[in-house]
């Protein structure tokens, strides 16, 4: 699990393709400092598992249904990644609950600064927006953000100087593809409140259960 406070910015270092999958490789500094073969660091937003790592980069298998979900195939050598280590079971929650499974890709839109801040404008498809609340969390490429506001068809957060200079976001530009991760309990919530052969979450349910 994350919390969406990127750690650090890393830089790809090396791509080996297959067909529909790939070994990444990046660049980096202080994730590396207490990592282990098995850990789990999150690359812009997507969870990936350490597969080897030396000292200064760190490699991960990329499975195909990653490749299809995130903007990770769409890296190159030299590209810029957020970073961010799992989180340690005594560590603050600075962000939000963020599983590092990418549910889709959006698209940067509209950027303008007001006073110190940048607003931020992401389109995306019916099946992302559904989950975008105002004033609720999304995880863009990692960074935990709140959403300021929403249409039918995007919704925009307001970045501060501090989260413009330590993540990639603000390096974005109009047409450039982010990973988002909705908020896990609103998906949660949907899921259990669609009928099912139990019925769903009803008011009978919860207090035949001792919740009413």
């Amino acid at each position: 699990m994350f919390t969406g406070i990127i750690e650090e910015i890393g830089t790809v270092r090396q791509i080996q393709s297959g067909n529909s999958s790939c070994i990444l490789t990046v660049s980096a500094k202080t994730v590396l400092t207490d990592v282990r073969i098995g850990d789990s660091i999150a690359v812009n937003g997507a969870c990936l598992t350490v597969c080897r790592f030396d000292a200064g980069s760190f490699s991960a298998d990329v499975m195909p249904e990653t490749m299809r979900r995130t903007n990770l195939g769409r890296l190159r050598p030299g590209s810029s990644v957020n970073l961010e280590r799992a989180m340690p079971a005594n560590g603050r929650f600075g962000g939000h609950i963020v599983t590092g499974h990418i549910d889709g890709t959006g698209t940067v839109g509209r950027m303008k600064r007001e006073e110190n801040a940048v607003w931020v404008t992401i389109a995306a498809d019916a099946d992302i927006m559904r989950y975008i609340a105002e004033k609720g969390s999304v995880a863009i490429d990692g960074i935990s953000l709140t959403v300021a506001r929403v249409s039918k068809q995007d919704f925009s957060v307001s970045v501060i100087p501090h989260t413009g200079r330590e993540t990639t976001l603000l390096s974005r530009q109009p047409g450039d593809t982010v990973n988002l991760e909705c908020d896990i309990i609103a998906k949660y919530t949907e899921k259990m409140l669609k009928p099912q052969k139990t019925g769903g979450l009803s008011a009978e349910f919860l207090m035949r259960h001792g919740f009413l």
